[in-house]
């Protein structure tokens, strides 16, 4: 069954238009508390992060009092990262982690992520079961059970904490210049503190938030700011996270950019050789790169992929054993550390590499030349399904012609925005720039 409410990543979409309105996170947060009591239980609890967007008082609000009317005790963190929530629901012993947020997007959007009492995302069936819930008469609890709200003062500084114990014990930053970009968002606080107090000379940006300026030319979807700021400040290297700060995107001290899958495999080749990667392998999406899995396989490493979405990387890991996956776009899972995707505590293996190895940022940044790869996204009205159209899938099936034998092409829709994704891999880079061409021309027509 197709879901209403959910997306790739939880619930997501413009603020104050279906579903990211007032009353439907009143609504959502009803039924969460429904699915998630266990009437065995004497205390619920349900942890609350947010990132710095404007709207996120109000979800907060509206998710609050839905959770509250279901007996169901709000212990709100305030501004945090996405990985904080996922390690602080177990720790907290919450039947429930939310966090407040749209990752990467601008502030006109907003989303509703779900952590389950493991610290891990719901599953695709928890999804279903709650999206059922919504909007149905809840049966709400007795006058004395209804839940209480507080604020966690401290919820920051734990986080803090846990990410430093994941970098190697006794090693420090001094001597090493770092430029941090935390995207005017949840992580504003946290990763500056995190790299001054492990020893780094830091240079932060985007660490402004005003609730409308989040992920605004700056962040890992915009590294041209921090890019900049290494070369001119002579930065050993520079750190961009995401709104929510669960992705990671590296600057070299030359200013280029290394995105999810160079991190990758620095981290898998460092722990395969420390004898600290489980399971032999990695997992990732359909999105990385080629010139990754034959790094890897000259390692002695497997990857699998998965569909896109770092849930489904999560899954995958679980499911095969490893403790190492993530995405091109830059959610790195290291399961050892977190639950889900950690830009902060990624970028610390990454700079522990540079101080083990004593190479550069710069040679660290690019340990395999990539395949070519082409991405576009092709807008298309909301309600409709281009995929389905006759010329469509004629473009498509044409386009995988011309790629046979030499590259591959991958369509998908985004979870969370009306665009088709449209990739092509190829070592030749006329006929992959003329493949993904064609499928755009004819989705876009």
């Amino acid at each position: 069954m197709q879901k209403k409410y959910f997306g790739t990543d939880g619930i997501r979409g413009q603020v104050n238009e279906f579903p990211m309105t007032a009353e439907n996170a009143l609504k959502i947060g009803m039924a969460a508390g429904q699915f998630f009591k266990n009437n065995r239980k004497k205390v619920h609890r349900v942890v609350i992060g947010k990132d710095t967007r404007l709207s996120g008082y109000m979800f907060e609000n509206a998710l609050t009092a839905g959770l509250t009317s279901m007996g169901m005790n709000v212990l709100l963190l305030g501004p945090v990262p996405t990985p904080a929530v996922g390690i602080l629901t177990p720790s907290m012993r919450a039947d429930l982690g939310i966090m407040i947020s749209a990752s990467h997007n601008s502030h006109e959007d907003n989303g509703i992520k779900f952590f389950g009492p493991d610290g891990f995302k719901l599953s695709d069936e928890a999804e279903q079961n709650i999206e059922e819930l919504i909007g149905k008469e809840p049966g709400n609890v007795g006058l004395v059970d209804i839940g209480q709200a507080k604020r966690i003062e401290d919820g920051l500084f734990r986080y803090v904490e846990r990410v430093k114990s994941s970098f190697p014990s006794g090693m420090r930053l001094d001597g090493m210049k770092v430029v941090i970009d935390c995207a005017n968002g949840a992580g504003y606080r946290a990763a500056p503190e995190v790299l001054w107090e492990l020893g780094a000379d830091v240079i932060p940006i985007g660490v402004n938030p005003n609730g409308l300026n989040i992920n605004k030319n700056c962040g890992s979807t915009n590294p041209q700011r921090a890019a900049e700021a290494v070369v001119s400040h002579g930065a050993d290297i520079g750190i961009c996270l995401d709104g929510d700060a669960d992705r990671i995107i590296l600057i070299d001290s030359d200013g280029s950019i290394a995105d999810g899958d160079q991190i990758m495999a620095v981290i898998a080749s460092r722990w395969s050789q420390d004898g600290m990667l489980t399971g032999s392998g990695i997992a990732t999406t359909v999105m990385s790169n080629l010139g990754l899995e034959r790094f890897l396989s000259q390692r002695g490493i497997s990857m699998e992929r998965t569909q896109v979405g770092d849930r489904y990387v999560v899954e995958l890991m679980r499911k095969s054993g490893f403790n190492l996956g993530g995405e091109q776009s830059g959610h790195i899972i290291l399961s050892d550390f977190s639950t889900t995707g950690d830009g902060l505590i990624a970028g610390l293996q990454f700079l522990a590499e540079i101080i083990r190895s004593e190479r550069s940022s710069k040679e660290l940044a690019r340990v395999f030349e990539p395949v070519p790869q082409l991405l576009k996204n092709a807008s298309y009205k909301a309600g409709s399904d281009p995929l389905a159209k006759p010329n469509v899938i004629k473009a498509i099936k044409a386009a995988e012609s011309k790629l046979k034998n030499n590259g591959r092409l991958l369509i998908r829709k985004s979870g969370t925005e009306p665009l088709i994704r449209v990739m092509a891999e190829c070592e030749d880079e006329e006929k992959m720039t003329r493949a993904v061409d064609s499928v755009v021309a004819e989705i876009t027509a």
